[in-house]
């Protein structure tokens, strides 16, 4: 009976942390040059940003609640080796590893991860211009964005319009492909 209790006191125990883990999951986003050019992928708010020769991908995580955050591709990018550098479209104050939004004009896949109704939010923006093809799309049922060029049907081009921000079930992993 003692061993009993003892059980049931150490799962009374772990169980906030079990709940605390399902709802603090990741969502998983591969981003994947398919350009014939070499891109600088950038990703904020983890602080990120890799270079992708054509053909190679790049894959992380992003912690459920992340509100306003944004990967777009930087062109035509020269870094030394300590991540300082400049970058033609895109430029995120001279880093690699970007910590603020890129200088228009990017291409920007926007989201918002379990901000709402267990719900995440995604959209492509060309607001501020048009550098690089994409699509941005959820690997379950919910609407896949493409975007070719300045006209891009998908897109947010205008500030005032609220038509373009899919919501997707919280927990869904997403794909950045640049030049689709």
């Amino acid at each position: 009976m003692a061993l009993i209790i003892k059980s049931h006191l150490l799962v009374l125990l772990f169980l906030p942390a079990l709940i605390n883990f399902t709802f603090t999951q990741a969502a998983w986003f591969k981003v994947t040059n398919s350009c014939p050019y070499t891109v600088w992928a950038a990703a904020i708010p983890v602080g990120g940003g890799r270079q992708l020769n054509p053909g190679e991908r790049w894959s992380f995580g992003i912690a459920s609640g992340t509100g306003d955050a944004r990967i777009w591709g930087r062109t035509n990018c020269n870094f030394d080796w300590s991540g300082r550098g400049h970058c033609e479209t895109g430029d995120c104050g001279g880093q690699l590893n970007c910590q603020l939004s890129g200088q228009p004009p990017a291409t920007l896949a926007e989201f918002s991860l379990n901000t709402w109704n267990n719900m995440d939010f995604y959209d492509i923006s060309v607001i501020d211009g048009f550098n690089v093809p994409m699509e941005f799309s959820p690997t379950s049922n919910c609407p896949r964005l493409r975007c070719y060029g300045d006209q891009c049907p998908d897109a947010y081009l205008d500030p005032e319009d609220n038509t373009k921000t899919h919501g997707c079930q919280s927990g869904t992993n997403y794909r950045v492909v640049f030049c689709p």
